[in-house]
């Protein structure tokens, strides 16, 4: 998300009435590549680029072909195979080993519903997770939809510029399981009458969202790195007893009454980090009331077991359930002694736990980084 942002921010700074861009766009991988699909790229046809879709090694062509999609006013899609030692084949000698598409598409900045305005208005919306279509490649005779075409999915509904009940109702099934799955994916598809149609079907959920329960010095490294990941960071605290620095980083503080009023979902995690006892005590329950995903509590592990067995004396039993969201002490065994060091430990943590990872060493993994295709 982080990236879109970066790249919706440039797109709406543009001098429109002098200048032309296209979006190149990660849309298959089938092997290893250092960006998975969805990564994304904003070419100015002055050489400026946002995003990347590579570790650096494709970005050079990847400005050629854009500057080309802008002269032809044509998308083009383009596929980058690192797998085999051709000399003449951009990438080769990498040993990523992966074959990667690429789907390069002119902006039409008159047309509102251009590539990175759909990418606006997902942006703008409240948090939730959007599924998009585009439209990667199509064979036959088709009239609608064109190559490079962006749908918003908002039910079978949107899949009715097809003009195929037997294609739509293939392609809303493969939604579905992606959305289930909550991974982005290719697929292709053929109709009865012979056309074909690839797309490219991206889940695309909102930014983490971290909220803070503290207003001590350390908060502010942790801001400071949630930030930087393109994370969104709430802070309940005493507007009084916040640090003015962190005021500039943070998005939203709010005093501890108000802790009802911020927004919860499956992509929030919580820390506990009052560095007062009694206080993180009666945060818990709060915490456990909404839906966010994510616990963690700051310090030793005997503390969070006091406070656990105290709720439970008082008749706040914490189920099963409830102890699977909580992390405590939570982040990564790092080592890691300092303030900034620490919040690398909690945002190493928090990330792997909304990955489903153990957080484990690489070199251990006997299976792929990413899953292959």
């Amino acid at each position: 998300m982080k990236e879109i942002k970066a790249i919706i921010k440039a797109y709406n700074e543009m001098d429109k009435a002098n200048q032309q861009a296209a979006l190149a766009t990660v849309v298959r991988v089938e092997g290893s590549s250092y960006r998975r699909t969805g990564a994304r790229m904003l070419v100015m046809d002055n050489g400026t680029w946002i995003g990347g879709i590579s570790g650096g090694c494709l970005e050079g062509d990847a400005l050629k072909r854009a500057r080309l999609a802008i002269n032809n006013s044509q998308p083009t899609l383009i596929t980058y195979d690192t797998s085999e030692d051709d000399p003449h084949q951009i990438g080769v000698g990498l040993g990523c080993n992966g074959i990667i598409d690429v789907l390069f598409c002119p902006l039409d900045f008159n047309d509102p519903q251009n590539q990175v305005e759909i990418l606006k208005s997902c942006v703008q919306e409240s948090r939730e997770t959007h599924t998009l279509i585009t439209i990667t490649s199509s064979g036959g005779e088709w009239q609608f939809p064109k190559t490079g075409q962006i749908i918003r999915y908002e039910g079978s509904d949107s899949l009715n510029i097809f003009g195929d009940k037997t294609l739509e109702t293939e392609i809303d099934r493969q939604i579905h399981h992606q959305i289930s799955d909550k991974k982005s994916a290719p697929h292709s598809f053929l109709t009865q009458d012979g056309r074909k149609a690839d797309l490219f079907i991206e889940i695309l959920p909102p930014e983490i969202h971290v909220v803070l329960m503290g207003h001590q010095y350390d908060v502010y490294p942790m801001s400071r790195l949630f930030k930087e990941l393109g994370w969104r960071v709430s802070i309940v605290a005493e507007l009084i007893k916040v640090n003015s620095l962190i005021k500039s980083i943070s998005d939203e503080i709010r005093p501890p009454a108000e802790f009802q009023e911020l927004i919860f979902d499956e992509h929030t995690a919580i820390i506990l980090m009052s560095h007062d006892y009694k206080t993180d005590k009666k945060n818990l329950p709060k915490a456990l009331s909404t839906s966010a995903a994510y616990i963690g509590m700051l310090g030793p592990r005997v503390r969070s077991e006091r406070i656990w067995a105290e709720l439970e004396q008082e008749g706040i039993a914490i189920t099963e359930g409830e102890m699977a969201r909580i992390y405590a002490p939570l982040g990564l065994d790092i080592g890691a002694v300092n303030p900034e060091e620490i919040a690398l430990s909690l945002a190493a943590g928090i990330r792997a736990a909304f990955s489903g990872r153990d957080g484990c060493y690489l070199r251990d993994r006997r299976s792929p980084i990413h899953p292959r295709n």
